[in-house]
């Protein structure tokens, strides 16, 4: 019997056809970052009730945290109204005075509350941040991350807008990044933070890779008024999702940049009715 050339032609088409769409279609993946809460986004509330805050915080599905301050509580008593929750306290902020003056202090803090980070989001500075400040702050930085890798704690800093002020071929953010030394100085990316200032935060994730271990998940309305004051209206702070940043772009390259742990921090007064929608968001967002 003669072959059929035509039909045997066409089925070699299709599987060629197959195979190229098999390895040529990537399919979107969906979020799976370990997500925490910062709890600064209860602060009100906390004020009021800690151990009713907390409940709320396990009420939203959340079992990680990230501190700043325990809110009047002694840091054992607050060590233990987490663990009644099966809430973990991965990292926490403190005060760069506590990170230049007292780092062991922070570091007994640290063991207690059983953090894997500790850190800094502010470094005090005059109307403008400048090279003299960034210099210094970096060697604060550097000896306090040196002090803290005794412990087994790692040390990071938390950006916040003011250090993308422009100096010299980029900024100074390049500079503190480049007087810091990777081993002892991590970097947690709050992306409000990037683009108040104008930054691009996937060229940022590109350029820096692993530096950035932790991240800050906040969306921006639109509109909202750029600068490099390292302030913003905290009304100004929307569900992830509804404002203007791309986090699918986000989120590719954190994953490829390597980020380790990603908090969602919500500092507007609907934090509490916010908090929920861009945890929705989290869990059908593609990239």
């Amino acid at each position: 019997m003669r072959p059929n050339f035509l039909f045997i032609s066409l089925l070699l088409g299709c599987v060629a056809l197959t195979c190229f769409t098999k390895f040529d279609t990537v399919t979107p993946e969906t979020f799976k970052g370990p997500i925490g809460l910062q709890l600064y986004s209860l602060r009100d509330q906390f004020k009021k009730d800690v151990a009713a805050t907390l409940d709320q915080v396990r009420a939203f599905g959340i079992s990680n945290v990230e501190l700043a301050g325990t809110y009047g509580v002694a840091t054992e008593k607050f060590k233990e109204q987490l663990d009644a929750r099966g809430l973990k306290a991965v990292s926490a902020h403190f005060s760069y005075e506590q990170c230049r003056d007292h780092i062991e202090d922070v570091a007994r803090e640290a063991k207690l509350l059983g953090l894997e980070y500790a850190g800094c989001a502010w470094i005090p500075h005059n109307d403008s941040f400048d090279e003299k400040t960034c210099r210094e702050a970096a060697a604060v930085f550097n000896r306090a991350g040196e002090a803290l890798a005794k412990h087994g704690i790692k040390f990071f800093y938390h950006t916040h807008g003011y250090e993308f002020l422009f100096y010299r071929d980029g900024t100074l953010f390049d500079l503190l990044m480049a007087e810091t030394k990777p081993e002892y100085v991590r970097i947690e990316m709050d992306v409000f933070w990037i683009v108040h200032p104008g930054q691009d935060p996937v060229k940022l994730l590109e350029k820096y890779g692993k530096r950035f271990e932790l991240m800050h998940v906040k969306d921006m309305r639109q509109g909202t008024p750029r600068g490099f004051t390292g302030h913003s209206d905290v009304t100004n702070n929307v569900v992830l999702g509804q404002g203007i940043i791309d986090w699918p772009a986000v989120f590719r390259a954190a994953k490829k940049a390597g980020v380790k742990w990603y908090f969602i921090e919500d500092e507007s007064p609907t934090s509490v009715e916010q908090i929920p929608q861009s945890l929705r968001y989290l869990e059908k967002v593609k990239f």
